[in-house]
Parts: structure tokens; C-alpha cells; sequence
């Protein structure tokens, strides 16, 4: 049985708790958490697909400029350990394709869309036009050197 002392105590708990769990639910519905979640996901199977491009044909394609059957299979031996050359460059050359990809296609076009949106601040201007002849003249001048109209 409760008193009623432990009541305030245990709505105050319910009340501490309602609090947290929704502001884990606004942190995991934010926006960035649900996009790196996303991005995530589609990393892992972007690089599925390029290990098995590189697995299934790139490397038939170098095993077959250099005879070997199994590329990824090349290894030596030293002193009992086995050393895993073709699998090593496998995921060598899935890094560097994955890397470009990125590179390419993510990096380059982002950076050009960031430069472009940039503007350059204009200089501050040295001259001004006459209002009657519209030559250029100075911008502290209050009287054109050309035609001699008053400047205000």
C-alpha cells in the first residue's frame, strides 16, 4: 500500500520520464539524425555494390592480363603466415573507386554550388556619373570636369 507522501513522488517520476522519452523522440525525428541514418544505410550498400563490381568484374579483368585465374586468391607464404595480396588490393581498388564515386559526384558538385552561391562583396565605388553629360568622374567631385554641371 502507498501513503499519500510516495503519490507527488511517483507523479513527478512519470513526469521526469514522459520528459525524457520525448525529447529522445524529437532527437531521433530530427531531421539530421534521420538523414546520417539514411546515409548510412545507403553507404553499406553503395560499397556492396562496388566490392562486387570490383570482385566480380574488375578483378576477372586484371586476373586476365596476368593469367591468373583467381586474382583475389594471389598470396605467399612466410614462415607459415599467409599474406592475402589479392584480396588486399581488392579492397584496394574498391576504396579508390568508392573514393571517386564520392569524390566525383558528391564533393566536386557540392563545392562548385558553394562557390557559385558565394558573392563576391563589390568594391566600393571611386566614381559616379554626371547627371548631365553622364561622364565618369569622381566620387567626391562637385563639379564635372567636363561639362561643369554642379554635382549635389
Amino acid at each position: 500500500m502507498s501513503t499519500e507522501s510516495e503519490h507527488p513522488r511517483l507523479m513527478e517520476i512519470e513526469k521526469r520520464a514522459k520528459g525524457t522519452l520525448n525529447g529522445f523522440k524529437q532527437f531521433i525525428l530530427r531531421g539530421n539524425v534521420v538523414d546520417l541514418a539514411t546515409a548510412v544505410v545507403f553507404g553499406a550498400a553503395f560499397s556492396g555494390l562496388i566490392n562486387s563490381i570490383v570482385k566480380d568484374l574488375v578483378t576477372p579483368l586484371i586476373a586476365a592480363i596476368f593469367t591468373q585465374p583467381d586474382f583475389s586468391a594471389i598470396q605467399f607464404t612466410i614462415n607459415g603466415s599467409k599474406f592475402m595480396v589479392g584480396d588486399f588490393l581488392n579492397s584496394f581498388i574498391s576504396f579508390i573507386i568508392l573514393a571517386a564515386v564520392i569524390y566525383f559526384f558528391i564533393v566536386l558538385p557540392m563545392n562548385t554550388l558553394i562557390s557559385r552561391s558565394r558573392k563576391e562583396p563589390s568594391p566600393d565605388p571611386t566614381t559616379k556619373k554626371c547627371p548631365q553629360c553622364k561622364a565618369e568622374i569622381p566620387i567626391d567631385a562637385s563639379r564635372c570636369m567636363y561639362c561643369t554641371q554642379l554635382i549635389d
